[in-house]
């Protein structure tokens, strides 16, 4: 019995390095056919559908957090005399942790998935391997745009995220806890820098390349049929996310 737990766990850990090691793999593959030929009008379509797409979700999706964070902490801030430093505590906690962090989760939820489901169906069908039969590396065809899309876009998002979630907190601290517009944002400039923001643009840039890499590495080998379309969309996203919450404690660690 202890033998085939043993046998077990190492046979979940060689799958795991093979798969980290064939995603780097592919990821190394992406980045050198990045250079080679590029498709503006591909890659804004990509930046459309990726990015512009996405505005809704991360529109409530950052502003709800947002609103439920000033929800949470204005009150016990209050009751210490800290109601200077709330729009500050809304910033650093968005710009550093939340903003990066459900912005990669909703656009790999969204964008990941559709990524895998349209190269998976591609290689269902056989269209990668009319590009293989017409000399055109599927690589730098499809996942290079989708590469550079994420790249963008995901980064941006966040930006944009970022912004709504402090505005979030701002609608709730005015009409509901009764503080002043002053307050509330001079505490951001008062507590917040610039590294606050720009260590989790870093982190939205290694998610967008994470997203597409995972994306294109199911999409390319999904099994066969109907079936393999949505295993393949599935583990996507769930693979997606786990990376995304493990390289964010990395990078958090790294950053501050």
């Amino acid at each position: 019995m202890f033998i085939r737990f043993l046998e077990y766990i190492g046979s979940w850990v060689l799958k795991l390095l093979f798969l980290v090691g064939d995603m780097t793999l592919l990821l190394l593959e992406i980045l050198k056919q990045l250079p080679k030929k590029l498709r503006p009008k591909h890659i804004l379509q990509q930046m459309s559908h990726l990015g512009v797409d996405t505005l809704p979700i991360v529109s409530l999706t950052l502003l709800f957090t947002g609103m439920v964070m000033t929800l949470q902490m204005a009150g016990e801030l209050i009751q210490f005399g800290a109601e200077s430093t709330v729009g500050g505590v809304i910033a650093i906690a968005t710009g550093r942790e939340l903003g990066p962090v459900l912005v990669g989760v909703v656009t790999a939820g969204r964008v990941g998935s559709a990524m895998t489901a349209e190269i998976s169906t591609m290689k269902v069908t056989e269209q990668i391997d009319a590009l293989r039969c017409m000399a055109v590396n599927p690589v730098g065809y499809l996942a290079g745009p989708r590469m550079l899309a994420c790249m963008v876009m995901v980064p941006l998002l966040t930006v944009y995220g970022n912004f709504i979630s402090v505005l979030g907190g701002w609608l709730v601290s005015g009409k509901y806890f009764g503080i002043s517009n002053y307050v509330y944002w001079h505490s951001i400039e008062q507590y917040a820098d610039g590294s606050d923001f720009t260590g989790g643009l870093i982190k939205a840039f290694v998610f967008g390349m994470v997203i597409a890499t995972v994306g294109c590495y199911y999409g390319m080998r999904a099994p066969e049929g109907a079936q393999g379309v949505g295993m393949a969309t599935t583990r996507s996203v769930v693979t997606s996310i786990i990376i995304i919450f493990l390289l964010n404690v990395i990078l958090s660690w790294m950053l501050y």
